[in-house]
């Protein structure tokens, strides 16, 4: 084998070298970015239910009265802020 041939086979060999890792790492990145949307679900589905459990305790507490001042305040914001969007939506309909 010549110098030249020597040289050939080893691109040759590290071509290969790189693109099984190449491909190694495309089925990595693949995995990766699969995982990263089923957290990225699981985190919407349990702040979604931190919501409900926050509106759970808003109503157990106004149900056994009590709520101080600042919390009845928010309460009646949060109240006024569903009348706001039921009035926007029937507004929509209506059109």
């Amino acid at each position: 084998m010549t110098i030249t041939e020597q040289h050939l086979k080893r691109i040759q060999d590290k071509l290969q070298q790189l693109l099984k890792q190449y491909t190694t790492l495309q089925k990595e990145n693949k995995q990766l970015a699969e995982e990263l949307k089923s957290a990225e679900q699981k985190i919407v589905t349990q702040q979604k239910s931190v919501d409900e459990l926050k509106q759970q305790v808003s109503v157990l507490k106004l149900s056994t009265a009590e709520m101080n001042n600042a919390d009845k305040k928010e309460f009646e914001k949060r109240i006024n802020g569903y009348l706001k969007e039921i009035d926007r939506c029937i507004a929509l309909l209506g059109e």
